[in-house]
């Protein structure tokens, strides 16, 4: 078995790597059976973690919310679109914001794909911000995206989901956001959550993840994962500093 030292080249930079082992294919195959109970077991978790997802308790939702959209005002129970499942993807877009934030527009380039299979699915997937519905129309235009996004400004929504903070959280010192108050470094932060509605019309959460909860939505990442480099973070100052709106690239 010999070893080589991969070096690997970003632009510029020259970014050297451990030594990496050389097998034949008779050991890569050992090795690569060995993880593959591994990943295995990984699946079986997952299945056993989507599970208890789907046993948490609901919240009946009283609060009347009205979002700005195409064709005027809806309510959260419009929303639904006759289905009885709704998922919301809480979008990081501030009232005085020019543009909306480049990781969720990295997450939001995955949303148009899985629609209609969404939709064939019972489950209704709409976009939420607190940017003035003209504004966020024109970014989703010039992003060239179809799926349907609404303005929550003027609701409580976004406040009663905790994906903005502003008012009583001077500075965002304290702010109350992926279940535990601390430090934020925006006033909006991004979220998902899920609703179900019953058949006399009764509105409920049923869930809500942030921050990493948030990684299931990025099929391009899952698709790194698989090659030899992953991610390729670990050099950043933070793990989304690559990421460019996607008609930005290369425009440095």
């Amino acid at each position: 078995m010999q070893s080589q030292e991969i070096v690997l080249r970003e632009g510029q930079e020259i970014v050297s790597r451990e030594a990496q082992k050389i097998v034949s294919r008779k050991d890569w195959i050992t090795a690569r059976k060995e993880l593959l109970e591994k990943e295995k077991e990984f699946t079986r978790l997952r299945d056993q973690l989507s599970d208890r997802r789907r046993q948490l308790p609901w919240v009946k939702i009283d609060e009347s919310y009205e979002f700005e959209g195409q064709g005027g005002t809806v309510s959260l129970s419009d929303l639904f679109d006759g289905r009885s499942q709704l998922i919301i993807y809480h979008f990081m877009f501030g009232p005085d914001w020019d543009e909306g934030c480049p990781s969720c527009s990295y997450i939001a380039d995955h949303f148009d794909g899985a629609m209609t299979h969404l939709n064939h699915r019972d489950v209704t997937m709409v976009v939420v911000s607190r940017t003035p519905f003209e504004r966020l129309d024109q970014y989703r235009k010039r992003m060239a995206w179809n799926f349907r996004w609404l303005s929550s400004l003027g609701s409580d929504f976004n406040f009663d989901y905790h994906v903005s903070f502003t008012g009583d959280d001077p500075a965002n010192d304290q702010v109350y956001y992926n279940y535990r108050t601390g430090t934020f470094p925006a006033d909006e932060a991004p979220g998902i959550s899920a609703f179900y509605k019953a058949e006399n019309g009764d509105a409920f959460h049923t869930y809500s993840c942030y921050g990493r909860g948030l990684d299931m939505l990025l099929g391009a990442y899952h698709i790194m994962d698989l090659t030899a480099k992953g991610r390729n973070e670990a050099n950043l100052p933070y793990p989304m500093a690559w990421v460019r709106r996607h008609d930005q690239y290369g425009s440095e």
